[in-house]
Protein backbone atom coordinates (compact mmCIF):
# COMPACT_ATOMS: atom_id res chain seq x y z
CA UNK A 1 0.00 0.00 0.00
CA UNK A 2 2.87 2.33 0.82
CA UNK A 3 4.31 1.69 -2.66
CA UNK A 4 0.93 2.45 -4.28
CA UNK A 5 0.56 5.70 -2.32
CA UNK A 6 4.04 6.76 -3.44
CA UNK A 7 3.15 5.80 -7.02
CA UNK A 8 0.00 7.93 -6.90
CA UNK A 9 1.94 10.94 -5.57
CA UNK A 10 4.49 10.49 -8.35
CA UNK A 11 1.78 10.35 -11.03
CA UNK A 12 0.07 13.46 -9.64
CA UNK A 13 3.37 15.37 -9.87
CA UNK A 14 3.95 14.17 -13.43
CA UNK A 15 0.45 15.25 -14.45
CA UNK A 16 0.68 18.71 -12.90
CA UNK A 17 0.36 20.53 -16.29
CA UNK A 18 -2.86 18.62 -16.98
CA UNK A 19 -4.18 19.35 -13.48
CA UNK A 20 -3.36 23.01 -14.05
CA UNK A 21 -5.54 22.96 -17.16
CA UNK A 22 -8.39 21.37 -15.22
CA UNK A 23 -8.43 24.21 -12.69
CA UNK A 24 -8.26 26.73 -15.53
CA UNK A 25 -11.22 25.14 -17.29
CA UNK A 26 -13.27 25.17 -14.11
CA UNK A 27 -12.54 28.88 -13.66
CA UNK A 28 -13.41 29.54 -17.30
CA UNK A 29 -16.80 27.89 -16.75
CA UNK A 30 -17.56 30.09 -13.75
CA UNK A 31 -19.71 33.19 -14.05
CA UNK A 32 -17.05 35.74 -13.05
CA UNK A 33 -13.86 33.75 -13.52
CA UNK A 34 -13.70 33.01 -9.80
CA UNK A 35 -14.27 29.96 -7.60
CA UNK A 36 -14.38 29.26 -3.90
CA UNK A 37 -11.26 27.41 -2.78
CA UNK A 38 -13.44 25.47 -0.34
CA UNK A 39 -15.47 24.06 -3.25
CA UNK A 40 -12.27 22.95 -5.01
CA UNK A 41 -11.04 21.39 -1.79
CA UNK A 42 -14.20 19.29 -1.54
CA UNK A 43 -13.54 17.68 -4.93
CA UNK A 44 -9.75 17.76 -4.73
CA UNK A 45 -9.37 13.99 -4.78
CA UNK A 46 -11.96 13.57 -7.55
CA UNK A 47 -10.01 16.02 -9.73
CA UNK A 48 -6.70 14.36 -8.86
CA UNK A 49 -5.28 17.50 -7.25
CA UNK A 50 -2.54 17.17 -4.63
CA UNK A 51 -3.41 17.76 -1.00
CA UNK A 52 -1.45 21.01 -0.96
CA UNK A 53 -2.93 22.28 -4.25
CA UNK A 54 -3.49 25.74 -2.76
CA UNK A 55 0.27 26.27 -2.47
CA UNK A 56 1.66 23.88 -5.09
CA UNK A 57 -0.71 24.98 -7.88
CA UNK A 58 -2.64 28.17 -7.06
CA UNK A 59 0.17 30.12 -5.39
CA UNK A 60 3.01 28.71 -7.49
CA UNK A 61 1.36 29.60 -10.83
CA UNK A 62 0.72 33.26 -10.11
CA UNK A 63 0.63 34.05 -13.84
CA UNK A 64 -2.51 31.96 -14.17
CA UNK A 65 -4.24 32.36 -10.80
CA UNK A 66 -4.69 35.06 -8.21
CA UNK A 67 -5.91 34.48 -4.68
CA UNK A 68 -8.30 37.36 -4.05
CA UNK A 69 -8.60 36.39 -0.39
CA UNK A 70 -8.28 33.24 1.66
CA UNK A 71 -11.24 31.52 0.00
CA UNK A 72 -11.52 33.01 -3.53
CA UNK A 73 -9.30 32.16 -6.51
CA UNK A 74 -9.48 34.17 -9.74
CA UNK A 75 -8.35 33.34 -13.25
CA UNK A 76 -5.72 35.81 -14.47
CA UNK A 77 -5.36 34.80 -18.11
CA UNK A 78 -8.11 33.08 -20.08
CA UNK A 79 -6.81 30.51 -22.56
CA UNK A 80 -9.30 30.15 -25.42
CA UNK A 81 -7.58 27.00 -26.69
CA UNK A 82 -8.98 25.24 -23.61
CA UNK A 83 -12.52 26.50 -24.23
CA UNK A 84 -13.75 23.25 -25.73
CA UNK A 85 -15.98 20.86 -23.83
CA UNK A 86 -15.28 17.12 -23.81
CA UNK A 87 -18.69 16.42 -25.35
CA UNK A 88 -17.58 18.32 -28.47
CA UNK A 89 -15.23 15.44 -29.31
CA UNK A 90 -18.20 13.07 -29.35
CA UNK A 91 -20.22 15.49 -31.49
CA UNK A 92 -17.45 15.75 -34.07
CA UNK A 93 -17.17 11.96 -34.19
CA UNK A 94 -20.92 11.59 -34.66
CA UNK A 95 -20.88 14.21 -37.40
CA UNK A 96 -18.06 12.46 -39.29
CA UNK A 97 -18.81 8.78 -38.67
CA UNK A 98 -22.61 8.82 -38.92
CA UNK A 99 -22.92 11.56 -41.54
CA UNK A 100 -25.34 13.49 -39.35
CA UNK A 101 -26.06 17.16 -39.98
CA UNK A 102 -24.80 19.91 -37.70
CA UNK A 103 -28.43 20.57 -36.80
CA UNK A 104 -28.59 17.10 -35.25
CA UNK A 105 -25.21 17.09 -33.49
CA UNK A 106 -24.28 20.68 -32.54
CA UNK A 107 -26.14 20.61 -29.22
CA UNK A 108 -26.67 16.87 -28.69
CA UNK A 109 -25.45 14.66 -25.84
CA UNK A 110 -24.65 10.93 -25.88
CA UNK A 111 -27.66 9.02 -24.54
CA UNK A 112 -27.34 5.55 -22.99
CA UNK A 113 -30.51 4.38 -21.31
CA UNK A 114 -30.24 1.80 -18.52
CA UNK A 115 -31.28 -1.79 -19.12
CA UNK A 116 -35.04 -2.19 -18.85
CA UNK A 117 -35.75 1.51 -19.24
CA UNK A 118 -39.34 1.90 -20.42
CA UNK A 119 -39.81 4.55 -23.09
CA UNK A 120 -43.27 6.02 -22.91
CA UNK A 121 -45.22 7.30 -25.86
CA UNK A 122 -44.01 10.62 -27.18
CA UNK A 123 -40.77 10.46 -25.20
CA UNK A 124 -38.58 9.86 -28.25
CA UNK A 125 -39.95 12.94 -29.98
CA UNK A 126 -39.42 15.08 -26.88
CA UNK A 127 -35.87 13.79 -26.55
CA UNK A 128 -35.16 14.47 -30.21
CA UNK A 129 -36.34 18.07 -29.84
CA UNK A 130 -34.30 18.49 -26.65
CA UNK A 131 -31.16 17.22 -28.40
CA UNK A 132 -31.61 19.89 -31.08
CA UNK A 133 -32.33 22.70 -28.61
CA UNK A 134 -29.56 25.37 -28.65
CA UNK A 135 -28.07 26.37 -25.31
CA UNK A 136 -25.28 28.49 -23.87
CA UNK A 137 -22.28 26.15 -23.81
CA UNK A 138 -20.03 25.93 -20.72
CA UNK A 139 -17.15 28.05 -22.04
CA UNK A 140 -19.18 30.60 -23.96
CA UNK A 141 -19.58 34.15 -22.65
CA UNK A 142 -22.02 34.25 -19.75
CA UNK A 143 -24.82 36.29 -21.23
CA UNK A 144 -27.98 36.83 -19.24
CA UNK A 145 -30.45 34.12 -20.19
CA UNK A 146 -34.06 35.16 -19.90
CA UNK A 147 -35.82 32.20 -18.40
CA UNK A 148 -39.31 33.47 -19.23
CA UNK A 149 -38.62 33.72 -22.96
CA UNK A 150 -39.64 30.99 -25.41
CA UNK A 151 -37.76 27.84 -24.42
CA UNK A 152 -35.92 29.81 -21.73
CA UNK A 153 -36.38 27.27 -18.94
CA UNK A 154 -35.39 24.35 -21.17
CA UNK A 155 -32.28 26.18 -22.39
CA UNK A 156 -31.32 27.20 -18.87
CA UNK A 157 -31.62 23.61 -17.67
CA UNK A 158 -29.75 22.28 -20.71
CA UNK A 159 -26.91 24.68 -19.96
CA UNK A 160 -26.82 23.27 -16.41
CA UNK A 161 -26.68 19.74 -17.88
CA UNK A 162 -23.76 20.82 -20.08
CA UNK A 163 -21.80 22.27 -17.15
CA UNK A 164 -22.35 19.23 -14.93
CA UNK A 165 -21.41 16.97 -17.86
CA UNK A 166 -18.17 18.90 -18.35
CA UNK A 167 -17.39 18.95 -14.62
CA UNK A 168 -17.80 15.16 -14.42
CA UNK A 169 -15.63 14.77 -17.53
CA UNK A 170 -12.78 16.57 -15.74
CA UNK A 171 -12.80 14.18 -12.77
CA UNK A 172 -10.59 11.11 -12.48
CA UNK A 173 -13.42 8.57 -12.22
CA UNK A 174 -16.14 10.61 -14.00
CA UNK A 175 -18.17 10.74 -10.80
CA UNK A 176 -18.98 13.13 -7.95
CA UNK A 177 -21.09 13.21 -4.84
CA UNK A 178 -24.32 15.08 -5.60
CA UNK A 179 -24.07 17.17 -2.42
CA UNK A 180 -20.70 18.55 -3.50
CA UNK A 181 -22.11 19.75 -6.81
CA UNK A 182 -24.30 22.15 -4.85
CA UNK A 183 -21.20 24.12 -3.82
CA UNK A 184 -20.69 25.17 -7.47
CA UNK A 185 -24.25 26.31 -8.17
CA UNK A 186 -23.65 30.04 -7.63
CA UNK A 187 -20.19 30.16 -9.20
CA UNK A 188 -21.44 28.35 -12.31
CA UNK A 189 -24.80 30.17 -12.32
CA UNK A 190 -26.76 26.89 -12.33
CA UNK A 191 -29.10 27.63 -9.44
CA UNK A 192 -31.40 24.70 -10.03
CA UNK A 193 -32.40 21.62 -8.04
CA UNK A 194 -29.36 19.53 -9.02
CA UNK A 195 -30.74 16.15 -7.94
CA UNK A 196 -34.03 16.72 -9.74
CA UNK A 197 -32.17 17.83 -12.87
CA UNK A 198 -30.01 14.69 -12.87
CA UNK A 199 -33.04 12.43 -12.47
CA UNK A 200 -34.68 14.06 -15.49
CA UNK A 201 -31.82 12.81 -17.69
CA UNK A 202 -31.28 9.09 -16.94
CA UNK A 203 -29.66 8.55 -20.33
CA UNK A 204 -26.80 10.93 -19.46
CA UNK A 205 -26.37 10.53 -15.70
CA UNK A 206 -26.60 7.60 -13.31
CA UNK A 207 -27.24 8.25 -9.63
CA UNK A 208 -26.04 5.67 -7.13
CA UNK A 209 -27.82 5.83 -3.77
CA UNK A 210 -25.68 3.29 -1.95
CA UNK A 211 -25.59 4.09 1.75
CA UNK A 212 -26.49 7.62 2.77
CA UNK A 213 -24.52 9.29 -0.06
CA UNK A 214 -25.82 10.02 -3.55
CA UNK A 215 -23.15 9.80 -6.23
CA UNK A 216 -23.63 10.78 -9.88
CA UNK A 217 -21.78 8.95 -12.65
CA UNK A 218 -21.35 9.91 -16.29
CA UNK A 219 -22.96 7.00 -18.17
CA UNK A 220 -21.00 7.33 -21.39
CA UNK A 221 -17.70 7.06 -19.51
CA UNK A 222 -18.41 3.52 -18.26
CA UNK A 223 -18.57 0.19 -20.01
CA UNK A 224 -19.52 -3.02 -18.17
CA UNK A 225 -19.05 -1.36 -14.80
CA UNK A 226 -15.54 -0.07 -15.48
CA UNK A 227 -14.13 3.17 -16.82
CA UNK A 228 -13.98 2.88 -20.61
CA UNK A 229 -10.75 4.89 -20.90
CA UNK A 230 -8.87 4.56 -17.59
CA UNK A 231 -6.22 7.13 -16.70
CA UNK A 232 -3.05 6.45 -14.65
CA UNK A 233 -4.48 7.88 -11.42
CA UNK A 234 -7.59 5.71 -11.78
CA UNK A 235 -5.44 2.62 -12.40
CA UNK A 236 -3.31 3.06 -9.28
CA UNK A 237 -6.40 3.80 -7.16
CA UNK A 238 -8.03 0.63 -8.48
CA UNK A 239 -4.98 -1.31 -7.28
CA UNK A 240 -5.38 0.30 -3.86
CA UNK A 241 -9.03 -0.73 -3.74
CA UNK A 242 -8.19 -4.30 -4.74
CA UNK A 243 -5.60 -4.43 -1.97
CA UNK A 244 -8.05 -3.10 0.61
CA UNK A 245 -10.71 -5.61 -0.44
CA UNK A 246 -8.23 -8.43 0.14
CA UNK A 247 -8.20 -7.49 3.81
CA UNK A 248 -6.12 -9.76 6.06
CA UNK A 249 -7.14 -13.04 4.44
CA UNK A 250 -4.34 -15.62 4.25
CA UNK A 251 -1.82 -13.34 5.96
CA UNK A 252 -1.64 -15.67 8.96
CA UNK A 253 -0.99 -18.70 6.75
CA UNK A 254 1.71 -16.84 4.86
CA UNK A 255 3.43 -15.95 8.12
CA UNK A 256 3.25 -19.56 9.37
CA UNK A 257 4.93 -20.88 6.23
CA UNK A 258 7.61 -18.20 6.06
CA UNK A 259 11.15 -19.24 6.91
CA UNK A 260 12.68 -17.06 9.58
CA UNK A 261 16.44 -17.30 9.73
CA UNK A 262 17.91 -17.02 13.18
CA UNK A 263 21.56 -17.08 14.07
CA UNK A 264 20.86 -19.06 17.22
CA UNK A 265 23.42 -21.90 17.12
CA UNK A 266 23.65 -21.38 13.34
CA UNK A 267 20.32 -23.15 12.82
CA UNK A 268 17.40 -22.27 10.57
CA UNK A 269 13.96 -22.72 12.11
CA UNK A 270 10.55 -22.92 10.43
CA UNK A 271 8.21 -21.24 12.81
CA UNK A 272 4.59 -22.19 13.32
CA UNK A 273 2.86 -19.46 15.24
CA UNK A 274 0.03 -21.20 17.04
CA UNK A 275 -1.00 -18.57 19.53
CA UNK A 276 -4.57 -17.50 18.89
CA UNK A 277 -5.42 -13.81 19.17
CA UNK A 278 -8.70 -11.95 18.87
CA UNK A 279 -9.68 -11.48 15.24
CA UNK A 280 -7.50 -14.35 13.96
CA UNK A 281 -8.92 -16.59 11.23
CA UNK A 282 -8.98 -20.19 12.53
CA UNK A 283 -7.43 -22.51 9.94
CA UNK A 284 -7.38 -26.32 10.49
CA UNK A 285 -3.88 -27.72 11.00
CA UNK A 286 -2.94 -29.90 8.06
CA UNK A 287 -0.44 -32.73 8.07
CA UNK A 288 1.62 -33.64 5.01
CA UNK A 289 -1.16 -35.86 3.64
CA UNK A 290 -3.73 -33.10 4.07
CA UNK A 291 -1.53 -30.56 2.29
CA UNK A 292 -1.09 -32.86 -0.69
CA UNK A 293 -4.81 -33.50 -0.81
CA UNK A 294 -5.89 -29.86 -0.54
CA UNK A 295 -3.09 -27.99 -2.28
CA UNK A 296 -2.21 -24.57 -0.86
CA UNK A 297 -4.51 -22.56 1.39
CA UNK A 298 -4.79 -20.03 -1.39
CA UNK A 299 -6.19 -22.74 -3.66
CA UNK A 300 -8.84 -23.57 -1.06
CA UNK A 301 -9.94 -19.96 -0.77
CA UNK A 302 -9.97 -19.51 -4.52
CA UNK A 303 -12.01 -22.66 -5.12
CA UNK A 304 -15.62 -22.25 -6.14
CA UNK A 305 -16.63 -25.36 -4.16
CA UNK A 306 -17.62 -24.90 -0.50
CA UNK A 307 -14.97 -25.85 2.05
CA UNK A 308 -16.49 -27.85 4.93
CA UNK A 309 -13.35 -29.12 6.67
CA UNK A 310 -10.69 -31.78 6.34
CA UNK A 311 -12.94 -34.80 5.87
CA UNK A 312 -14.84 -33.29 2.91
CA UNK A 313 -11.52 -32.36 1.35
CA UNK A 314 -10.18 -35.90 1.61
CA UNK A 315 -13.35 -37.31 0.07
Amino acid sequence: MRDLIDEEEKIVKEYEPELLQKVKKLLMMSKNGTLHVHALRLIRRELGLPEDFRDSILRTHSKDFRLVDLEIVELVDRNESLAKAEVEKWREKEYVDKWLSEFETSYAFPINFPTGFKIEGGYREKLKNWQRLPYLKPYESKEVLRVRTCGGIERFEKRAVGIIHELLSLTVEKMLEVDRLAHFRKDFAIEVNVCELLLKHPGIFYICTKGSTQTVFLREAYSKGCLAFPNPIYVVRSKMLDLILLGHRNTRSLEDLQEIKEERNGSVFRTNVGVRRDGDLIVPILDSYDQNAFGSLGDINDSKQPFDGCESGRN
